[in-house]
């Protein structure tokens, strides 16, 4: 019994120990089995991350590179489109140049230089009045070529210093035509012109729009007194300005003209202004299609409410026009019209500038009749004008 007890005991020690082995063998294996497992996930975590970081950087590579080459095209864009207007833009002289050096006595003081831009392509040219004088005068241009013509000035306007001159020439490059209406205080304008005369012609300036709306005074010494007038509806700009650039465009950065260059503040720098586009255009569209144009008129002058704080400080108006003035035997003159009206509205067109006035007056011909809704001591009045000459 002894011998059995002891062998039964022999064998139970062996088969727990042959367990505990078996254990010991499952719980290493499965250990390790693990331990393969999660480095294998490991490193598969791993080389998916690195190959999206490589992919985040070639996508970041390739925005960057998108972004570089569509900066590139747009100034490219941007390059063309000046240099084709550049291309339009030509030397004004009140007498012919000689061939004489800028920087000799017979210079720029003489020649009067100046600048304007081709409109049309039958020779039309929108400059400056005190470039090219006044109407039926004459005045010489001189192409991009080198090439020169006399011109005849075939429209002007003193109040807003424009002028529109005519060379006997077709098939020529034109500028295209933009709109002041919409322009916007920090949009960036490049202008064009020659600035000292012909040696340095067509100059590029670029700036922003520094004001819209703005109204100058300006005093001429004439003879033994001081002429003082006044400019308004005018573009502010910091894009320099010299002397010759008068007449020349102030274009967007589609190339686009929106202003004529008219005058610059000699007592600071950077502020320069131009006449808005849109007060001509009627005026150019009626040469370019019919090769003449008749001046309208109602023989008024009137004020908005930025340009009366120069003449009367105890003139308060919120919208409209102040009737200034009246011509003797003009339209107006033969309407119920006084001094002091308001008027708010031409037809349907809203009135607050007097370049919207003339806007709307120069879209029309000789004959024809408008409305004009007038306020006059708090009352509203309409009144029936045809246009003169």
């Amino acid at each position: 019994i002894k011998i059995k007890i002891g062998d039964i005991m022999e064998r139970y020690i062996k088969r727990q120990k042959s367990r505990r082995i078996k254990k010991y063998f499952l719980v290493t294996f499965i250990s390790i089995l693990i331990f393969i497992i999660i480095l294998l996930l490991y490193q598969n975590y791993m080389n998916i991350d690195i190959n999206k970081s490589v992919r985040l950087e070639e996508n970041n590579v390739e925005r960057t590179s998108q972004t570089f080459n569509y900066a590139h095209k747009e100034d490219e864009e941007l390059q063309n489109m000046i240099e084709k207007t550049t291309s339009c833009v030509v030397g004004i002289s009140k007498i012919k140049n000689t061939g004489s050096t800028i920087f000799l006595n017979d210079g720029v003081g003489e020649l009067g230089l100046g600048s304007g831009v081709i409109v049309t392509e039958n020779g039309y040219i929108l400059s400056n009045e005190h470039v090219t004088g006044k109407k039926f005068s004459n005045c010489y241009v001189t192409l991009e070529d080198g090439r020169s013509y006399k011109a005849n000035v075939v429209w002007s306007n003193s109040s807003l210093d424009l002028s529109i001159c005519k060379i006997n020439m077709t098939g020529l490059t034109y500028a295209t035509l933009g709109s002041s209406e919409n322009i916007k205080v920090g949009q960036a304008v490049y202008a064009i012109g020659n600035p000292i005369g012909f040696e340095f012609q067509r100059t590029v300036t670029a700036g922003i729009i520094s004001a819209v709306n703005r109204t100058i005074k300006l005093e001429e010494k004439q003879e033994n007194e001081i002429k003082v007038s006044y400019m308004d509806d005018l573009i502010q700009t910091d894009a320099t300005i010299n002397q010759g650039n008068s007449g020349g465009p102030l274009i967007n950065a589609n190339g686009e003209i929106i202003g004529i260059n008219t005058v610059k503040i000699t007592s600071a720098e950077g502020i320069g202004f131009a006449v808005p586009i849109d007060v001509v255009k009627p005026i150019i569209n009626r040469f370019s299609k019919e090769g003449k144009f008749e001046e309208a008129t109602l023989g008024i002058f009137a004020y908005d409410k930025n340009m009366i704080s120069y003449i009367d400080t105890s003139i308060e108006i919120e919208n409209g026009i102040y009737v200034a003035e009246i011509t003797r035997y003009s339209p107006a003159s033969q309407v119920n019209l006084t001094i002091g009206d308001i008027i708010t509205k031409i037809d349907n067109t809203e009135l607050n500038k007097m370049s919207d006035l003339r806007r709307y007056i120069y879209s029309k011909k000789p004959g024809d009749k408008v409305t004009l809704t007038i306020y006059r001591k708090n009352r509203e009045y309409q009144l029936d004008i045809i246009l003169g000459k």
